[in-house]
């Protein structure tokens, strides 16, 4: 994403299938889908847990009980963007049907406020920079998963498991990277950000694109600093160069992608991860829904995504596949604020995406398992995205991966079990290349010094272009108590010093793992990330 970070640089260099023919994108989408038959291995906040009627609850390992997985990821939600986290401008009744058949989280995290290191911590349960993943990965990297990480996909595939993808992958483009090397049997998608492309507002002055394509719908008068955006199926590149109209298609062929993975042989167990390109910008919807939601075109975005949501759950149901299917959807980070009325809402938590205060790191999060969730409930203790993984391990009977990971198993808070508590004493949010920016603790969080690019009020964005933004230095350590400063501007540090030291003592801890950039120390528990040769 543009002026995200990353410090490798390589050309792109898929192996390249030239497919694309004036009857458009969704032609050729349907094409694939046909064919994958014969081709498959190619209260807001709360206070408490609530719970609705009762169920009984075992994290089953046998074969034949083991539940499909549908893995939903949005990029970019706010916080407050769904109705059952208090929207109304725009209607997500699907989306919040997950959290009325089953849990909704109000105090879930991503790991970072940042596309691929929030996707490898959700894969392989680790902070990303663990892992070597920082920032975005771009178009030019030369680094990505490393084939020696565990993800989940390759938890599930030795159990039984059929494994799909679709949608935004952002651990590396380089083949090696993709995901059909990482466990998945099928895939479609985009291999990083829709705005790393030539035609958008925002492209910048550059190398040179691919030639005409200033004359493509949507596209930029001036040349990019960005390629073509390519469409992949498996790995192979199906159109070389996704412009606006294609982007139009999107939500509708990734749904029937999805579809199409749920309907062939629904008696196996599968796993689908289905990873959205939107509501990133820059925003595109389906002409079915555009001007539908009556909200602007961001409403309208996440309507269509939420009627996808509908049609998955609505073929879960046909084939009789709801009572044994554990159905989660989170975000990868808060609302990217500068956009303007092209993003979404934080709902009065502290700034956006690019910062680790909440309205960075605080995402939705709802899940439902028919007979294990029950119904209603409202989940308040603390969890992040990396406790996903080895949760879905204990559920399945997998083993955990042979190298460390950081998360730990919350199926008892997913499931509200009575007194289930966090598993965590401590949650580290890193950003940039490994800058340790916040430390979070029970109620307590602190922000550690460093420099945060805060949303300029007075310069909002809008129509698709950013607003400003304004540097603000942290010199000094901040402590807020979340539990009654969920918008961060009590700063507590100089009224808690047992608090405070308690905190700085887990602030060393990370430091000798896993590092931290800002002073200069290297982990020792940190991994190289994949890379391709020179």
């Amino acid at each position: 994403m543009l002026g995200e970070v990353n410090e490798c640089a390589q050309e792109v260099s898929p192996k390249r299938v030239t497919l694309k023919t004036p009857c458009g994108l969704v032609r050729l989408l349907r094409m694939f889908c046909c064919s994958l038959s014969v081709a498959a291995n190619a209260s807001i906040f709360g206070t408490a847990c609530t719970m609705g009627s009762e169920v009984t609850v075992n994290a089953s390992s046998d074969a034949p009980n083991r539940p499909n997985i549908v893995l939903i990821f949005a990029d970019d939600l706010g916080y407050g963007d769904l109705g059952c986290f208090g929207e109304t401008r725009w209607k997500t009744p699907h989306l919040d049907s997950i959290a009325a058949r089953g849990v909704r989280f109000t105090d879930f995290h991503s790991s970072q406020p940042v596309c691929s290191a929030s996707r490898a911590s959700l894969l392989t349960g680790c902070y990303a920079n663990r892992i070597g993943i920082h920032g975005a990965l771009f178009p030019s990297s030369k680094n990505g998963i490393h084939e020696d990480e565990t993800l989940l996909p390759e938890l599930l595939k030795p159990l039984g498991y059929r494994t799909g993808m679709v949608g935004k992958w952002h651990l590396g483009h380089h083949e090696k990277f993709l995901p059909l090397q990482h466990g998945f049997d099928e895939y479609l998608g985009l291999p990083y950000s829709n705005d790393m492309w030539p035609h958008g507002l925002v492209s910048k002055p550059g190398a040179a694109s691919k030639p005409g394509a200033a004359s493509k719908p949507g596209a930029a008068s001036k040349p990019s600093t960005h390629p073509p955006l390519p469409l992949f199926h498996g790995n192979q590149v199906i159109d070389e160069d996704v412009d606006a109209e294609d982007q139009k298609l999107l939500t509708q062929s990734y749904t029937d992608f999805a579809i199409d993975f749920i309907r062939r042989a629904p008696k196996d167990p599968f796993f689908l991860y289905y990873a959205h390109t939107f509501p990133h910008v820059p925003l595109f919807v389906g002409a079915e829904h555009a001007g539908r939601s009556k909200a602007g075109l961001y409403g309208d975005v996440l309507e269509e995504f939420d009627d996808s949501v509908g049609r998955i759950l609505k073929e879960l149901d046909a084939h009789g596949l709801t009572e044994n299917t554990l159905v989660i959807f989170t975000s990868d980070n808060g609302p990217w604020l500068t956009y303007g009325d092209h993003a979404g809402t934080a709902r009065g938590l502290r700034e956006g995406k690019g910062t680790v205060y909440e309205g960075g790191v605080r995402v939705p999060m709802v899940a439902q398992w028919p007979g294990k969730i029950p119904a209603g409930s409202v989940q308040t203790e603390t969890a992040m995205s990396i406790d996903l993984l080895p949760t879905i391990a204990r559920i399945v009977g997998s083993p955990l991966p042979n190298r460390k990971i950081d998360g730990l198993d919350i199926f008892d808070l997913m499931t509200c079990q009575p007194e289930a508590k966090c598993p965590h004493e401590v949650f580290y949010h890193y950003y940039r290349v490994n800058e340790l920016q916040a430390i979070r603790s029970g109620v307590w969080k602190l922000m550690l010094p460093h420099e945060v690019l805060c949303v300029d009020p007075k310069d909002a964005g809008s129509g698709g272009k950013p607003g400003k933004s304004v540097a603000r230095k942290i010199t000094e350590p901040e402590l807020y108590r979340l539990d009654m400063d969920l918008a961060e501007t009590n700063n507590l540090a100089d009224k808690e010093p047992e608090v405070m030291a308690r905190l700085l003592r887990y602030r060393d801890e990370a430091r000798k793992d896993l590092g931290d950039s800002l002073v200069k120390v290297q982990g020792a528990g940190v991994r190289e990330p994949g890379k391709v040769s020179p």
